[in-house]
């Protein structure tokens, strides 16, 4: 091949296997989760050659064993669901920006403190872009603990609230302890209104599951790092710089005529 060949671009994993629903695929073959970072740096535009900050899960990536049995080709990642206690903004805006992500993910609370409120200020907030939360537990039972949590707080219309204040008290590196106590101070630093029923539902086997299920199913479209976003066809993975999110929101934008 004549060196000045140029080299195929690398196809996505995800986008190659949800390519019929317009939005992304399960992985193909067994791809290791830093790979799958480098190439999703690689397919946004203005993202970097370089894999930016994000944390892996300790587990065996949902990508093993091929195209992920199980993951339905046509589901729309993003709901719009207009009842949906972890989204913000218009349930009609033309993009809808998801984020999977983990409580004790220090790259997570980067994103959450930094880089969300810059978004939600230029685009959420003015219409153009909605936010849908999806909760994913990586690292471990307190990481399910914190996830549970953010569910009780959002079935009392406090979910943003929890979210700032969770992240707000994230250590510079490493993963947070998530005790009872602390999940507590959250929803007390958040104004959760009826605390006493925020304690009980801590304790809920119901939303335990749901947090199981989100899980899993970030793991079938091949989500094996946080924090993970998806707008439109396009994903962007890690602490990536604002200048990285609004190239792919604008992308987005143009694409649906705004």
């Amino acid at each position: 091949m004549s060196s000045n060949t140029p080299a195929p671009k690398p196809v996505h994993p995800l986008a190659h296997r949800l390519r019929r629903a317009r939005i992304l695929n399960v992985v193909l073959g067994a791809v290791a989760a830093f790979l799958l970072v480098i190439v999703i740096a690689q397919s946004i535009p203005g993202a970097t050659q370089e894999p930016a900050a994000g944390a892996q899960q300790g587990q065996t990536p949902a990508t093993e064993g091929g195209a992920g049995a199980g993951a339905n080709a046509t589901e729309e990642i993003a709901t719009r669901d207009p009842d949906d206690p972890f989204a913000i903004g218009d349930v009609d805006a033309p993009v809808v920006l998801v984020e999977w992500a983990d409580f004790r993910c220090p790259f997570c609370a980067v994103v959450t403190n930094q880089t969300l409120p810059t978004i939600f200020k230029e685009y959420v907030d003015t219409g153009l872009v909605r936010y849908e939360f999806r909760d994913v537990a990586f690292f471990g039972e307190e990481s399910v603990d914190a996830a549970v949590a953010a569910r009780a707080a959002g079935e009392q219309g406090r979910f943003p609230e929890y979210l700032e204040a969770l992240f707000a008290a994230a250590p510079e590196k490493g993963h947070p302890d998530m005790p009872r106590e602390k999940l507590i101070g959250f929803a007390t630093t958040a104004g959760v209104p009826d605390l006493a029923k925020f304690e009980q539902d801590l304790d809920r086997a119901d939303l335990h599951d749901a947090v199981l299920a989100s899980t899993d199913a970030a793991q079938k479209l091949g989500v094996t790092s946080v924090p993970f976003f998806v707008a439109g066809d396009q994903v962007i993975a890690g602490a990536q710089p604002i200048e990285n999110f609004r190239a792919l929101l604008d992308e987005q934008l143009a694409a649906a005529g705004e």
